[in-house]
């Protein structure tokens, strides 16, 4: 049996996140085909050895494939104008869809299936709203109760279930927001970012390179005195709720043998991913499943990883992931999470997933060049969870 190839991240870009409002979202003017379109093409401009009748597949993540996201995966690339001989796959995780299409095009590498891939991601909150044209199984309600599926009720479940306090979630939500308007400040997102023709609130035009929701001056004292969103005794408010966000990513993959023949770098290979599936009435703790799951199949324990990623859905989410897993208790964090996450950066549902392994390359590239292994992990609606392992190349 011929062994298994190394799977490299040679690069990887995103929009910037926007927000999803039709009237004060940056992106408003833009479908989520046209994000696809700058971020496919800021990789072959970033990397002219790789040209894109080359790439063996597209793997596209998106939750909601409805409307302008139907086959998004399909429709993109060819409303792209790229090579009609180039396959598309389109992969629904729901939260870990991107996630999933990177696995994808990591796996079809290792097992000798091609050399180029990209796993790209796509969500937009504002024209394909959450939910839009679902209809949940009415079967369902023999097994779980239909109103603690949805994500807000989820949020608060856990938070009672593992007795998360709306204090710590706040300051979860709050030292986000200060990681991610302080690497933004720094520069950090500078080479992962592509500058996107944006609109402001009075219409004008401009060139984005920044996220849209990351808030410079987040107040404990003002998020105290938010209402609850989903409940009304409850302790989940807007402010530790990842918010509606737009956004696009896409990342190169390679075989190592490929990316040394064209010259090309890297810093991070594949390690290897898992899968998971847990109670969707909490779907939020489903990553710790996947992380000692994944953690066990690679023989490691929780204290060879030096670095992680993990999607911020909710701060009780997070908080209790952070927890169950013994990584960490209260925010901040030294090596969670460390240029923010989804409260301050945003969610895009099918994009997340890929962004942060993105992010988490950087991250290691920049602040932690000496770190050898790494996860990245997000939970997912109706309990689907993800995660990956990334191991510095020597």
């Amino acid at each position: 049996m011929a062994e298994l190839k190394e799977a490299v991240l040679v690069d990887g870009v995103r929009t910037p996140n926007f927000r999803a409002h039709k009237e004060k979202g940056w992106a408003r003017h833009l479908r989520p085909d046209e994000l696809l379109t700058y971020v496919y093409k800021a990789l072959f401009e970033r990397n002219p050895q790789v040209k894109p009748e080359d790439v063996d597949a597209v793997f596209c993540g998106t939750a909601n494939q409805t409307g302008m996201q139907n086959d998004i995966a399909r429709l993109g690339w060819l409303a792209s104008g790229l090579p009609e001989s180039v396959p598309t796959n389109g992969i629904n995780q729901q939260c870990p869809s991107g996630m999933s299409a990177i696995e994808h095009a990591c796996r079809a590498i290792m097992a000798g299936e091609g050399e180029i891939f990209i796993a790209s991601g796509v969500e937009d909150m504002m024209n394909v709203p959450m939910a839009a044209g679902m209809d949940i199984p009415p079967r369902i309600a023999q097994y779980y109760n239909p109103m603690e599926l949805p994500m807000g009720a989820t949020a608060e479940k856990i938070a009672e279930v593992y007795n998360v306090s709306r204090a710590d979630a706040e300051l979860m939500a709050y030292w986000s927001h200060i990681k991610a308007r302080d690497a933004r400040d720094a520069g950090k997102f500078k080479d992962e970012i592509v500058p996107i023709p944006a609109l402001d609130e009075n219409g004008n035009e401009f060139l984005c390179d920044r996220d849209q929701w990351i808030r410079d001056n987040p107040s404990l004292e003002q998020m105290a005195q938010m209402q609850p969103a989903f409940k009304p005794d409850g302790i989940v408010t807007a402010a530790i709720s990842s918010p509606l966000t737009v956004g696009a990513c896409a990342a190169l993959f390679m075989s190592r043998e490929k990316a040394d023949e064209l010259g090309l770098s890297y810093h991070l290979r594949y390690g290897g991913g898992c899968m998971a599936g847990c109670d969707p009435t909490i779907m939020g703790i489903g990553p710790v499943y996947a992380v000692r799951k994944l953690l066990a199949r690679k023989g490691l324990a929780i204290e060879d990883i030096e670095l992680w990623e993990l999607n911020e859905a909710f701060g009780t989410q997070a908080l209790a992931v952070i927890r169950e897993l013994g990584i960490g208790h209260n925010a901040p964090f030294d090596n969670i999470n460390v240029w923010g996450g989804a409260l301050a950066l945003g969610h895009p549902l099918g994009e997340s997933g890929c962004r942060i392994v993105i992010t988490l390359n950087n991250i290691m590239k920049k602040d932690f060049p000496e770190a050898k292994r790494a996860i990245a992990t997000l939970c997912g609606g109706f309990g689907n969870a993800n995660a990956t392992l990334w191991e510095k190349v020597e």
